[in-house]
């Protein structure tokens, strides 16, 4: 199982593509999502994303605004501004 990530800011696609795990950093306080991770909408406190691929390779982006949603596997991160670092 995996899965389907995508990271945008306003103005251009960051990343996207299958992941085994997702963690984030929401007002609420950092969130670690997994395969079959119930849904959930989470305001994005500007920080890191960090990505582990379906590959193993680890990404992290940084987003900064925005929010990100979790629902039937797809984790969407939506961020005023955010760039892979």
């Amino acid at each position: 199982m995996s899965l389907q990530v995508t990271v945008v800011a306003a103005e251009h696609a960051v990343w996207s593509g299958e992941a085994r795990r997702v963690v984030a950093k929401t007002t609420e306080g950092e969130i670690g999502i997994l395969p079959g991770h119930e849904p959930v909408l989470g305001i994005v406190a500007g920080g890191q994303v960090r990505i582990v691929t379906a590959d193993g390779e680890h990404l992290t982006a940084q987003a900064d605004g925005g929010f990100l949603s979790v629902e039937n596997d797809r984790v969407t991160v939506v961020a005023d501004q955010a760039e892979l670092v």
